[in-house]
């Protein structure tokens, strides 16, 4: 590991800036080897800074300086100091123009930050500190500056975009073009954008509430023009939503979404130019399966929503970075809600929030939704920050009900707009208009961890009283050993022996949404002619763990009888989080293995229940995944959680093979594709089916894969096919199938990175062997984010059973990936170590072996920041 140890940032050390950028003026000169960057900046000396003129600190990494020059005058190396990672420039009076030339090589910039090359198209990444690779700047959100931009390329470039308006273009003498661009907001320098290349584009308009028309445009490689059609109604779709919601309109007379192939994030809000990786814009039936065109939707809801919720009020420094994405991640997923299932929608968050967020809050980088401190924000771009900080402002909308939400949105909006501000601003906003006390609800913002509450209950026939209490507690970190008691709301309701709701107060409510302050509390319901059966954090009104002793029977009641969807999917979890521990227990102690009666009873009425949606159907038949029931378990045995889970789909899918095969026929239909949320639905449960039908291993269902493959219509279905020839059929049915999809869609990035994905997640087909074969194939690149999540990351964190083979050998070739990665592109290096980061919650030797790999990544010599923060935190006692 590196001698120093990196700087740490922390929140208490915020000072305002020094100096102010009123205007930005910048000119490229695009090569690939050696852009010329112009700046030309107006600065003045901040009025809220200490008194006295400081000298000029700009940040600049990778920058070769060519000139400065102060109001016309050029700088002497005397006036200045070069820094490891910046300037300091001598000033001398408050107000003046400062000019720079620097020159950078886009061509090189494997880390995918600041200005670089994508199949031969310039494109930008600024979030979080990606502008200091392209020019001398004060990188801070909190300096907010209004940006000019030329750009000029050779003709071969003909698109050349950037933020906000274009006001010329024309042609130089010679033989280069060049287009300026000039953005009327001022913004921080992590919101610039820039794209050159040779695109098409596909062109349409929208029409605000107001009147206004703004011109919608989506880039891409010619060879993908036709795959943008679903992000544009996106789009459409979440600009009406924005108006309807939130009163929200568009500001510009474009906006432009451009689709990059090489790209470490999912998107980028920059203003009025998007930049998305290419898998999270592109799509055609053909090519695209329906999760595709479903996070294709809500991403491009994602980043239009941050117009506002980020842009037009932005953040005054990272550590309050969930202000914009906690807020937006709540807005994209109601757009998703409003738009599809909204009951599976809820389902799906939870899921990943419980699977890998919790684990995130009980791991080494544990960390409030607004950190205290960090080495490198890019580490802070978390589940925490973003999911979890999407539950704590559902929590706030749940307090305050949706129109008292919308009344302090719209107040944040109106006092903030312009401005970069805190989550302290967020807060108050919503106090103000709507007159109420948060001061215990902020501690959200400030305590990591997941929140548990014990729940106790008892019944007295005499009176007819139903009384629980409330235990909230909240496991210790490092840097927290004490935990405040939350303001957390719980929403329940109570069941009678009908499985009808109970009313539970005057106005005949059902639910009740009750606020957990304290310790310990106490409610009481009154007035019942027996012992009702609680359903407990209905719609998960709370980012907590419930711990309350229910039943066998009382689950399965709750999983036929629960008003609320999402707790009559919980209720199946429970369940089958009941039956894998009995199962581990019995593979541990080597008895025979035997799954419930009941359990196989309750699954059978579901998949037979027509009257159930085929959405909440398919989830409830899919089980928890090894992950999930991994981070349920207090200490991981691998080997056993692998046996638990194989043996009850297998008894699954022997048990209930006449039902499955009968669903399964009844939503084999031909029809066009369309995806809408039932036509998903079914595909859905169709695909669950055939699964379970090949987990059999018969001829006959591996025949109907092959049948399915053959012939499918659209993507959902020939992938699904494909996933259960290369998981559940024989050499001869998954190589077939593996050649025929690779020679077919080869020429296709999207569905390459998906058939590299299916292979390496593949608990039969992703053998280490594979997956080092899969690095050699020519479908795979390791400067690619997107291949290396599809390979790597699909072996390290979907492949349970390979990643956790007990020699280790999973574990050491992670740690080599992390080591030849973090040489290339520390932002993904710092992501691909995690796996190997939770070795404290193992037994044993899997436990030694894992946190043995960790240590040779932390002596494998200078470390990026990115990756020394999080293996040093995990080395941690």
């Amino acid at each position: 590991m590196q001698d120093a140890q990196p700087k740490t940032t922390y929140l208490k050390d915020y000072r305002v800036p020094d100096y102010l950028v009123d205007s930005t003026d910048l000119c490229f000169e695009l090569e690939p080897k050696a852009t010329l960057v112009k700046s030309r900046l107006k600065i003045r000396r901040n009025p809220e800074a200490e008194e006295g003129i400081p000298p000029l600190l700009l940040d600049g990494i990778d920058l070769e300086l060519l000139s400065i020059a102060i109001d016309g005058t050029m700088l002497s190396p005397a006036d200045y100091q070069e820094l490891p990672q910046g300037l300091s420039i001598i000033v001398e009076k408050p107000d003046f123009l400062l000019e720079i030339h620097n020159r950078i090589n886009p061509e090189d910039n494997t880390s995918l930050e600041g200005l670089y090359l994508s199949n031969g198209m310039y494109c930008t990444q600024c979030e979080a500190e990606g502008f200091r690779k392209i020019t001398f700047y004060p990188d801070r959100p909190d300096v907010m500056s209004k940006f000019t931009t030329t750009i000029v390329a050779p003709i071969d470039h003909p698109v050349l975009l950037s933020n906000g308006n274009e006001v010329d273009r024309g042609y130089i003498e010679d033989g280069r073009q060049f287009v300026t661009w000039e953005d009327p907001f001022a913004k921080p320098a992590y919101l610039f954008a820039l794209v050159a290349g040779d695109l098409q584009h596909v062109d349409d308009t929208f029409t605000t509430s107001s009147g206004r028309e703004v011109k919608l445009q989506i880039f891409t490689e010619a060879k993908n023009i036709g795959k943008c059609d679903h992000a544009m109604r996106s789009l459409k779709s979440a600009m009406h939503w924005d108006e309807e919601v939130y009163g929200r309109e568009y500001d510009l007379d474009i906006f432009m979404v451009v689709a990059v192939d090489h790209f470490n994030m999912g998107a980028m809000e920059n203003k009025g130019l998007n930049i998305f990786n290419s898998a999270c814009v592109l799509a055609s039936p053909e090519t695209a399966t329906d999760s595709a065109f479903q996070r294709i939707e809500s991403i491009v809801g994602h980043e239009y929503f941050h117009n506002w919720s980020g842009n037009r009020v932005t953040c005054r420094d990272w550590f309050q970075l969930s202000l914009k994405e906690g807020f937006t991640v709540f807005r994209d997923a109601e757009f998703s809600a409003d738009l599809n299932s909204r009951a599976v929608k809820r389902i799906e968050d939870v899921t990943l929030l419980r699977t890998n967020q919790f684990a995130e809050d009980a791991g080494p980088m544990a960390h409030p939704i607004r950190p205290d401190s960090y080495m490198e924000i890019s580490n802070f771009y978390t589940l925490t920050v973003y999911e979890k900080g999407a539950e704590v402002v559902r929590m706030i909308h749940t307090l305050l009900g949706a129109d008292g939400f919308r009344k302090g949105s719209d107040l944040y909006f109106e006092r903030h707009d312009g401005c970069a501000v805190t989550c302290e601003d967020f807060i108050v906003a919503m106090e103000d208009a709507n007159q109420v006390d948060l001061t215990q609800f902020r501690r959200w913002y400030s305590q990591a961890g997941t929140p548990v509450l014990d729940v106790t209950d008892q019944f007295d026939e005499s009176t007819g009283v139903y009384r629980f209490v409330i235990r909230q507690s909240c496991p210790p970190i490092p840097e927290q050993k004490d935990k405040l008691p939350f303001h957390i709301p719980l929403t329940v309701g109570l069941l009678d022996s009908t499985g009808s709701d109970i009313a539970l107060d005057k106005a005949g409510s059902t639910q009740l949404v009750l606020e957990i302050t304290e310790s310990e509390q106490m409610f009481e319901f009154n007035g019942l002619n027996e012992k009702p059966l609680p359903s407990l954090l209905r719609s998960f009104s709370a980012p907590v763990k419930v711990r309350y002793d229910y039943s066998l029977e009382q689950l399965l009641f709750l999983m036929s009888h629960d008003s609320d969807t999402f707790n009559r999917w919980d209720a199946s979890q429970r369940l089958a989080f009941k039956a894998m521990n009995l199962l581990q227990g019995a593979y541990q102690e080597g008895l025979t293995l035997k799954l419930s009666p009941e359990l196989i009873l309750a699954y059978r009425n579901i998949l037979l229940d027509k009257e159930l949606d085929p959405a909440l159907v398919a989830e409830i038949m899919l089980l928890p995944s090894e992950h999930s029931i991994a981070e349920e378990s207090v200490s991981i045995d691998a080997e056993a959680i692998v046996a638990a889970r194989a043996f009850a789909r297998k008894s699954l899918s022997c048990a209930l093979i006449d039902e499955l095969k009968e669903r399964y026929a009844e939503l084999d239909i031909e029809r066009p594709y369309s995806p809408n949320a039932k036509d998903i639905a079914e595909r859905r449960l169709k695909n669950i089916c055939l699964e379970y039908l090949c987990i059999t291993e018969s001829a006959d269902a591996l025949d109907l894969a092959q049948r399915q493959f053959d012939s499918a219509g659209n993507m959902t279905d020939r992938a699904a096919a494909l996933s259960a020839l290369i998981n559940y059929g024989n050499d001869q049915y998954a190589e077939q199938a593996i050649h025929q999809f690779y020679d077919r869609w080869k020429e296709d990035t999207q569905v390459t990175e998906l058939w590299l994905a299916q292979q390496a997640c593949s608990a039969k087909r992703g053998t280490l062997n594979n997956i080092k074969a899969l690095m050699q194939h020519p479908a795979f690149e390791l400067k690619n984010p997107n291949k290396v999540r599809a390979v790597i990351g699909g072996f390290a964190n979907r492949n349970f059973q390979q990643f956790h083979k007990n020699d280790g050998s999973g574990f050491e070739f992670v740690a080599d990936q992390v080591i030849a990665l973090d040489k290339l592109n520390p932002q993904i290096a710092s992501r691909v170590v995690i796996p190997i980061t939770r070795w404290k919650k193992y037994q044993g030797d899997l436990a030694d072996k894992m946190k043995a790999a960790l240590l040779r990544v932390s002596n494998s010599g200078e470390l990026s920041k990115d990756v020394y923060e999080v293996v040093s935190k995990s080395l941690m006692n």
